[in-house]
């Protein structure tokens, strides 16, 4: 059984899912290395416009397999090619989380390093770091911070209290709430409405929307203007015309319905 299972459809959605349902997707060493790799072919794969990452069971990941725990922390941990968020960090396409049931440190980590994230309504996010000697080393201590406030992710990391679904989307840090069994398929709902737009400006709103949070605004905004000025100073003639005739196939199109 492979505990790192990958989907490629013809439509242009790739699917991760973390397989160990009966560890509650606890991650072995041989698991990060394995979900490393598989963020790592998403990204080169061209078919590949989406990635929905999922866990199966009642779990999306609960973490490290505190009983493997020196293979896991003294492993060649610095190694980027085997480094699951890393990876999932230079990916260059969408990667939306559908989150069941528990997301717990290394899981919490893995859901932080997502573009979107679905949730159910059950699910729970926990940062248990301080409570089993842990330190955090996949960017939960820097990244939550950024998304729900300093004083809220204080209470989150010292506490190991859970952060629920409902309260998470309050806070910014879930896109979506829905009712138990219905994360694949929002996920998936809202991989399709990416898939309709212009794959290399997604990927470059992407790029320049993570890239511009690591600067202050002002930096931000110069690094936006650089980029648009680059962009449009590299189309040719046709380029601009295939952007006219894109634009104008669109416009003839009904609206689609809200996300």
């Amino acid at each position: 059984m492979d505990l790192i299972q990958v989907n490629k459809e013809s439509g242009g959605i790739g699917t991760i899912t973390i397989n160990r349902p009966r560890s509650l997707n606890s991650l072995t060493r041989a698991m990060m290395v394995d979900l490393a790799r598989a963020f790592k072919e998403m990204d080169a794969d061209e078919s590949i416009q989406v990635v929905i990452f999922t866990g199966a069971g009642k779990s999306f990941c609960s973490g490290v397999d505190l009983t493997a725990a020196e293979s896991v922390f003294k492993g060649d941990v610095k190694d980027p090619e085997t480094d699951p968020v890393i990876q999932m960090e230079r990916l260059r396409k969408p990667i939306i989380g559908a989150i069941n049931g528990f997301a717990i440190t290394a899981g919490f980590e893995l859901a932080l390093a997502c573009d979107i994230l679905v949730a159910s309504r059950g699910a729970k996010f926990m940062d248990t770091h301080a409570r089993f000697g842990i330190f955090p080393s996949w960017g939960l201590s820097q990244k939550l911070s950024r998304i729900i406030g300093a004083n809220k992710a204080r209470e989150v990391s010292l506490t190991s209290m859970p952060l629920t679904a409902d309260v998470a989307e309050k806070l910014g840090f879930v896109n979506h709430v829905v009712e138990e069994g219905e994360a694949l398929k929002k996920a998936r709902g809202i991989a399709e409405a990416i898939i309709k737009n212009e794959q290399g400006m997604v990927l470059r709103i992407k790029s320049v929307i993570n890239d511009g949070l690591k600067l202050d605004l002002g930096h931000a905004l110069t690094l936006e203007k650089e980029r648009a000025h680059a962009y449009y100073s590299g189309m040719t003639k046709e380029q601009f015309k295939k952007m006219q005739e894109f634009i104008a196939g669109r416009g003839s199109k009904k609206p689609s319905s809200k996300l």
